[in-house]
């Protein structure tokens, strides 16, 4: 009898934890959630430095991810190179747009870098500085597709609108950044793939009116292939 009890406590304990909605750590455990992760912007030249130390977690390079093709076995190994990047990029462009149809979120591509656009409503509660629950769908969405994708780095940018504390802006955009970094974390994603930015108020996309405020308070997720 005592079996059974205990098998039942194990099922609903788990039943509880999968139905409990998904609050952010506090925010003084952070830097160890974020332990691997950069933070500054995600450039040729950072990405060159972070190469050995993502490598050294057990992180994987596009060309190691990819099963190479017969046909490209044969020729230039920089153009064949080039041809796997461009393919696995543009398949995990597509996993992302086909997972992510949902309002306030866009996907897009230019060259081999993939952007995925949140806007702030539509992953963080209303009023309070939190993870909520349709982000948590959303970025758990996320999650699963990078885990499945791992040949990539990810810069975590935050942004607001227009605000005349630009100290506050910066330290609330790198607030928003910081949160999704979090987050992923805890879902198993490799810190040492992450750059993690704050802009404040910075490009804009679009015009600062009622609307377009809540457009430029948004989290950009920029996916760089590993090479």
């Amino acid at each position: 009898m005592c079996k059974y009890k205990t098998a039942f406590a194990i099922l609903l304990s788990c039943v509880l934890m999968a139905c409990a909605p998904y609050s952010s750590p506090s925010r003084n455990t952070w830097s160890q959630h974020l332990n691997g992760a950069s933070f500054t912007d995600m450039n040729e030249m950072s990405r060159v430095a972070k190469r050995p130390v993502y490598l050294g977690a057990g992180g994987k390079l596009v060309q190691d991810d990819t099963k190479t093709s017969d046909t490209l076995e044969y020729g230039d190994k920089l153009t064949n190179d080039n041809i796997i990047t461009t393919q696995y990029m543009a398949q995990l462009e597509h996993a992302l747009y086909d997972a992510l149809r949902k309002p306030g979120i866009s996907v897009q591509r230019a060259g081999t870098d993939v952007t995925v656009i949140l806007v702030r409503d539509a992953i963080m509660e209303l009023n309070v500085a939190d993870i909520s629950q349709t982000g948590d769908d959303t970025l758990n969405t996320i999650s699963r597709i990078l885990k499945k994708y791992d040949a990539t780095f990810l810069e975590i940018a935050g942004y607001t609108d227009a605000m005349r504390d630009t100290n506050a802006a910066h330290a609330l955009s790198l607030d928003m950044a910081k949160r999704v970094g979090v987050y992923f974390s805890q879902h198993g994603i490799n810190t040492t793939r992450m750059f993690i930015v704050g802009r404040g108020a910075a490009r804009p996309i679009a015009a600062q009116d009622d609307v377009g405020r809540l457009t430029n308070r948004r989290v950009e997720i920029r996916l760089s292939p590993a090479r």
